[in-house]
């Protein structure tokens, strides 16, 4: 698997590396406008291209680990009666068996009251890290994806930790292709739509913890690891879904992650 890594980190930056399902199996591919060109297992070119309409999606990686932060958009903080700005991020985690690819439904228990959408960016790790400083830390990022930090925002009031709101089958979309490279423009712009209808909208300028103090703030007590991913935190505008809703998340040089509500 360190090969893979190896090759991921060496792509040119600018990559849209994809994952798909292709005659039973998983291929990773290069989004290049409305095709997807094939790559072969060190992740170089093969020139054959399929259609991304009809291509099946997955997740861009299967994720080592998920970390999360929390309260990291200024207007977000506000929304949230934030008292005062953190002087750390807010760092917690989700399993990995919440993850679903793009056009996966996110499945909603009727017993779990309010549960909101959460679009996020993604860092997606692709060097193994640890104590390292916010000037080094984007030498180790592969690059940056879309995520959807669905949250039973009843349960974690009630819980008052946010493992089980957060951690439910189903509650982390992510993708859909990974945008190699080292640094996200801070005038890159987060989008969420619920059912075609723009419900969030914040440029990453308005973060308070940027990525490169993220990752070296989670390095001094925890080693990251290639295939870790690291949602960002939300922009304001957090809202409630339900069955037969649509969420879409795009972020500007990525694409758009889309995904229905069911009921289970």
């Amino acid at each position: 698997m360190s090969d893979f890594w190896d090759n991921a980190m060496s792509l040119a930056e600018g990559t849209l590396l994809a994952r798909l399902e292709l005659d039973g199996k998983a291929a990773f591919g290069k989004v290049i406008g409305d095709s997807i060109e094939l790559l072969d297992d060190s992740l170089a070119t093969t020139g054959q291209l399929v259609k991304a309409s009809g291509a099946v999606l997955k997740t861009p990686i299967d994720p080592v680990k998920i970390w999360c932060i929390g309260l990291n958009y200024r207007e977000h903080a506000k929304e949230s009666n934030l008292e005062r700005i953190p002087d750390e991020p807010c760092v917690f985690m989700k399993p990995r068996t919440c993850v679903i690819a793009p056009g996966d439904a996110i499945g909603v228990p009727s017993w779990t009251g309010r549960v909101d959408y959460e679009g996020e960016l993604a860092i997606v790790m692709g060097k193994t890290c640890k104590n390292v400083s916010p000037g080094d830390a984007l030498d180790y990022v592969l690059g940056y994806s879309c995520f959807n930090d669905v949250s039973a925002r009843v349960l974690q009031k009630e819980d008052g930790q946010w493992i089980r709101a957060k951690g439910f089958d189903t509650f982390g979309p992510f993708g859909p292709a990974i945008l190699v490279q080292r640094k996200i423009p801070a005038t890159a712009v987060l989008t969420t739509k619920l059912n075609g209808k723009t419900v969030q909208q914040g440029p990453f300028s308005d973060m308070i913890f940027s990525p490169d103090k993220i990752v070296s703030h989670i390095s001094r007590f925890a080693t990251l690891e290639a295939g870790d991913i690291i949602a960002t935190g939300t922009p304001a505008g957090v809202g409630p879904i339900a069955p037969k809703d649509s969420v879409e998340i795009t972020i500007d040089g990525i694409g758009a992650l889309k995904n229905p509500v069911a009921a289970v």
